[in-house]
Formats: structure tokens, sequence, C-alpha cells
């Protein structure tokens, strides 16, 4: 694998993660004249599900998307030995999950910046009729310059609409259960229960931007059942650190996105519109 990608002008340097079946290398590229991040997917190790239906669905969805706050993809090389390799933009700060670990609870105006960011990336892929369904901290990268990007397709869905605009429901149960929305958990303990994957996509969010304001996770997904009756009784709190700290705008906005009546969640167009972004 090292010569393929060394005929291909690229100069591989360390490692930056290693999975059960992938390594993320660092690598620079003289032909690009840039550094790159490598994911090198070994597919003969990777579960079935995966290999036939997630890393079709990346490999298709990855390089059809072009926005600034979308991890840039520049080649797709699929070798002959089982390796898959993704060559993509670099993100030299790591992710937000390691980020606020190491900063913790965020200022309001870097909080507002990259959850901007993170919006403006969603609603392009919403835009495209792609749903993420696995976003979390570690699916945030931070370029050079503190830029966010998103990450990691593994689990996006093309939406269909039908012929009067409503979307085609998932019912395959995506991501994390720290930040999946309560009518998937529920749809797994109950088998099936089809959900709107662009709702999935906004409860996430706001886990995301409770974690940014708050230094931690809204809850604790140790027992999930139990969780999950936590998170229907919509009792959010915030910790007394920061209760007085952060604004009533951002308290409001976490609210309307962390809401389990899904019919009541914030949708794209409210968070854009919502006054915690009054000035952008």
């Amino acid at each position: 694998w090292e010569r393929l990608l060394k005929d291909r002008g690229y100069k591989i340097q360390n490692t930056l993660g290693e999975g059960a079946y992938s390594k993320v290398k660092s690598a620079y590229s003289t032909r690009l004249s840039r550094e790159v991040a490598i994911k090198c997917i070994n597919t003969k190790l990777a579960p079935k599900d995966f290999v036939e239906k997630f890393l079709p669905r990346e490999l298709q969805t990855l390089p059809v998307l072009r926005h600034e706050n979308v991890v840039r993809v520049y080649e797709i090389l699929e070798a002959s030995d089982g390796y898959v390799y993704i060559v993509m933009e670099a993100a030299r700060n790591g992710d937000m999950l390691r980020f606020v670990q190491k900063r913790g609870a965020l200022p309001e105006h870097d909080i507002k910046r990259y959850f901007w960011e993170l919006c403006q990336a969603i609603s392009y892929c919403h835009q495209k009729n792609i749903c993420h369904r696995d976003l979390k901290c570690e699916n945030l990268l931070l370029d050079k310059n503190f830029k966010l990007l998103l990450t990691d397709f593994g689990f996006s869905k093309p939406m269909i609409f039908d012929s009067r605009g409503r979307v085609s429901l998932s019912s395959t149960f995506c991501g994390s259960a720290a930040y999946a929305a309560p009518e998937i958990i529920q749809g797994e303990q109950m088998q099936s229960k089809p959900y709107d994957p662009r709702m999935h996509d906004m409860w996430s969010m706001g886990v995301i931007l409770y974690i940014m304001s708050c230094g931690h996770m809204p809850f604790d997904d140790s027992n999930v059942k139990k969780m999950l009756k936590i998170q229907l009784k919509n009792q959010l709190r915030f910790p007394p650190r920061v209760n007085d700290i952060i604004s009533e705008e951002l308290k409001n906005l976490i609210r309307r996105l962390i809401q389990p009546d899904v019919t009541q969640r914030a949708n794209m167009e409210r968070v854009l519109a919502h006054p915690f972004f009054m000035e952008y």
C-alpha cells in the first residue's frame, strides 16, 4: 500500500488515528502541494454490512459534496488487496470532542461561530438531499485555522421525496446512542418506528451545541432505557457553573433542538433564523 500511495505522490508521515479495520495517516501530497489525511480501510477486516452498504454510500456521497465546511475529498483509491484509500483535507487541530475535553465549555462567541459553520454544512447537505445521520463531536474536525469541517458520511442517506414533497422515512438505527434522537432509540427497542432523518440530524446538532456550551454530554448513555425516559420527560438541565454564564438565547436554541416531540423540534430554517444568530 505504501508503494501505491508513493506512486501517486503521497509522502506518508504519521498515524493520526486507528480503528479495528481502518487507520488515518497524515501525508504530504507533492501533486497537490499540501498536507492531506488518508483514511486507509481494510475491507477484508470490516463488517459485511459496512463493506456492502455503508462504505459504498460514503464513496458515492463524498465526491459530490463541495462546501467550505465539509471536508474536501481529493481522491479515492481502491486497491486489489482489499484496501480503500480516501485522501482528504487535513484537519491539523483534531476534532471537536478533543477540543472540548481540553478546553472545557467554550466561550459563547466561539460556540456561535462553530455552530453557525455546522449549520451551514448541514443545511448544504440537506439541500443536496443528503442526511448525515451520524452527527457527533468526533465527526467535526478543525483545520489549521480552526475552521469547522464536517466528515464521516458512512451513515449518510440520500433523501427521496414523494409527489407531495414528503420525505421517505428511515428505519435504520444509525450513529451513537448518546447523540441519537429519542424516536430512533424507541424505534430500535420496538424493532420498527420510521423517522425523518432530517430531524434526527437536528437533535444531534442540539447535543453537539449542549456539549460545546457545557463541556459534557446532556444525558448519561450508560443505560439507554433510563436515558430515553429522561429525554421523553423533556427536563433538560444546565450545570450551575454555566447556567448563569450562557445567554438565554443559547439555552432556548438548545432546548428547541433537544426536543423529544418531533413536531415541536426546530428545523434548519428556524435555527438559522433564531435570535442566537441575530448578527449573522
